[in-house]
């Protein structure tokens, strides 16, 4: 797929300290990315760069390798061919579901009235197109957003944090949802969001973003199992980090035992290093010679995350399924199978 969007170096100011921090993507046509960090990250800002509501100082912003964005160029929004989904939905509550719709469309012909018909098909929401947005639930609302966006034809959407005002369980839903209507409209996305699993669920690829800085762009499970530093290892997922030694150059001694990675590792031998443990890097054994003690348990349904002391009292996180039910105090026997293993120089 070729490059639609492509960031190359901005940055963006408020109050004379930068905000975003010579900061490059490229996000190709018909992909789903998404903008992942903590609150006051910068990702907001990028988006909204990107919609040419924020200036950029540094940098360039080229959309179908048409320079949208540069210190000295600024295409307005409503020329950018770029839709927005935000959080809040900006419906407009005197107008009904198919006027809310058609609001950016040019034509009045009835093709129009046929292109409604198919967008509201296509959001699931066929049979609503007389009714006002008091008489929908929040779903609905976003979809009606969606297809409100959809409708001008633009070749790329971005959403706001789209789900955050929904409950858990219709968030989860309609994030899939919403994932398999761009993909079959082939239409190019970009999330912004502070939610992990949302951005798992939905995206291709993700960058995380901290202090204004892109960390790693990469696939989930790159993330995940293959973070490239401290911060991406901590932010991304569970987990903790287990002191350890260099015996050679891919494994390391640790408390678990002797643990030998798939790469070589930064340092020499005898160097010391912190080695990522994550939940499911640890199993449950009964004869294992390995003991813990449960100090903590949270039920989540199909799996329990425990919280595990070591001998030396340094803490563990273990997934295991939910029909392995230890109580609190209780000491159980553990084996480590890390088929990842991660570690960077010691802090």
């Amino acid at each position: 797929m070729s490059t639609l969007l492509e960031l190359k170096n901005i940055s963006c100011r408020y109050d004379h300290a930068d905000v975003v921090h010579n900061f490059s993507l490229r996000v190709r046509k018909g992909e789903i990315a998404c903008l992942l960090g903590p609150s006051g990250c910068g990702k907001s800002t990028i988006l909204r760069a990107i919609a040419g509501l924020e200036p950029i100082v540094d940098g360039v912003i080229t959309l179908n390798d048409v320079i949208i964005s540069s210190p000295s160029l600024h295409m307005p929004p409503e020329k950018r061919g770029i839709g927005m989904v935000f959080q809040e939905y900006a419906l407009f509550p005197h107008l009904d579901v198919e006027r809310n719709i058609s609001f950016g469309m040019r034509s009045k012909s009835a093709s129009h009235a046929g292109k409604v018909a198919d967008l509201l098909e296509i959001v699931g929401l066929q049979g609503f197109g007389k009714r006002y947005p008091h008489e929908l639930s929040g779903g609905q609302q976003q979809r009606v957003a969606l297809a409100r966006a959809l409708a001008a034809e633009p070749q790329i959407i971005l959403l706001d944090e789209p789900f955050s005002n929904l409950d858990i369980e219709l968030r989860e839903k309609l994030s899939l949802e919403v994932k398999d209507i761009l993909s079959e409209q082939n239409i190019t996305a970009i999330l912004v969001t502070h939610d992990q699993a949302e951005a798992f669920a939905v995206s291709d690829a993700i960058a995380v973003i901290h202090e204004g800085k892109l960390q790693q762009w990469d696939s989930a499970y790159n993330l995940y199992h293959d973070p490239v530093n401290r911060f991406v290892a901590d932010f991304i997922g569970q987990g903790v980090f287990l002191k350890g030694e260099l015996v050679s150059p891919d494994a390391v001694k640790t408390e678990l035992g002797t643990l030998r990675g798939d790469r070589a590792y930064t340092g020499g031998v005898g160097s010391f290093v912190d080695v990522l443990i994550r939940p499911d890097d640890i199993l449950p054994d009964e004869q294992s010679p390995l003991r813990v003690t449960v100090t903590q348990k949270a039920f989540r349904g199909s799996d329990i995350l425990y919280t595990l002391k070591m001998k030396s009292g340094t803490p563990l996180l273990a997934s295991f399924p939910s029909h392995y039910n230890h109580y609190v105090g209780e000491e159980i026997g553990i084996n480590p199978d890390i088929q990842h293993l991660i570690a960077f120089d010691e802090q």
